[in-house]
């Protein structure tokens, strides 16, 4: 297939724009850089199937341009965060909700056969239920939350009154390669180890008894492609939560990550976190039932939160030589 992938110079599009070169697909990555890095896209960048895009999903024009001959888009672009949203409402609503109208209306003029997204679970919002189940959402909780819901709404709207067959998926704390530990709205699991990595003690917000469901990159890879690839049109039109479907405490998470890198310095000390404020507009508890995807498509997360840990730590070390 031909397929754009929205965001492919970040985390994730850049981890799927290697699965699908990988397996012999014709790629068109769109990027702007305000996340994505050009280093990610490294390993397929010079490939004969890849075609890069500089340019910002707020621009109809651009995103009309990019979608050109493609049979499928992954939607991956997006400006992360919920602090950031809060902080930067506007912009999170500019590129969020615009850039992904922008997108979603290319493809229905140019007959996309397939539109798979990233939606998020942040869209649970303040639902205090567990495991945290697709048809029972919540109350958004940050500007970030509103965006990633709308989208859902949009696609559903599109289907109904264009056709366009989609598929949502709510991604559920992802980590792992290419995930950038810098910045003041890193992700928990790259900022860690990169504190560590430098003699830092991090800090955890709030008490430490905050669970996440987190999810290793690869996983997400393989559920989105098997959601792209499906063929039974029953399946579509639904969203699907993206998970490994535990849950993890942010002290439990210190632990494994100090164990890691005590393997591999067994000289340091790596002492435990302290601990901070609360971050607004996070949710104190949140694992996902990954029971529709594993019916629907046959997904089967492999990678455990030890083993991604592992990976992940590889992959950082590796990017310091």
């Amino acid at each position: 297939m031909k397929i754009l992938v929205t965001g492919g110079a970040g985390f994730i599009g850049s981890n799927v724009c290697e699965a699908l070169i990988k397996r012999g697909d014709h790629v068109h990555c769109l990027d702007n850089f305000i996340t994505g890095k050009s280093e990610n896209l490294n390993a397929v960048h010079d490939h004969p199937n890849f075609t890069f895009f500089e340019g910002d999903i707020r621009s109809l024009e651009t995103c009309q341009n990019a979608i050109k001959g493609c049979e499928a888009v992954i939607h991956l672009a997006a400006l992360g965060s919920v602090p950031r949203s809060i902080d930067d409402p506007l912009t999170a609503n500019s590129i969020n909700i615009n850039g992904f109208l922008n997108v979603i209306e290319s493809a229905r003029t140019q007959n996309i056969q397939r539109f798979i997204f990233a939606a998020s679970s942040s869209t649970y919002g303040d639902s205090p239920s567990l495991p945290k189940i697709e048809d029972k959402i919540g109350k958004p909780l940050s500007p970030y939350a509103v965006g990633k819901y709308v989208n859902e709404l949009y696609a559903h709207v599109y289907h109904l009154n264009y056709g366009l067959s989609y598929v949502g998926l709510r991604y559920f704390n992802v980590f792992g390669k290419n995930q950038d530990p810098n910045g003041a709205y890193a992700a928990v699991i790259p900022k860690f180890i990169d504190a560590y990595f430098h003699g830092q003690t991090p800090t955890i917000n709030g008490d430490g008894t905050t669970t996440r469901d987190f999810t290793h990159v690869n996983n997400v890879v393989s559920a989105t492609l098997l959601a792209l690839d499906n063929k039974n049109q029953e399946k579509d039109n639904e969203i699907y939560n993206v998970a490994f479907g535990q849950r993890t405490s942010l002290v439990e998470l210190t632990t494994l990550i100090r164990n890691e890198l005590q393997s591999r310095f067994v000289d340091r000390v790596f002492d435990a976190p302290i601990y901070g404020p609360s971050r607004q507009g996070d949710i104190q508890h949140s694992y996902a039932s990954i029971e529709k995807i594993k019916k629907a498509f046959g997904y089967e997360p492999k990678v455990d939160l030890k083993e991604g840990i592992r990976l992940t730590v590889d992959w950082f070390l590796s990017s310091k030589t």
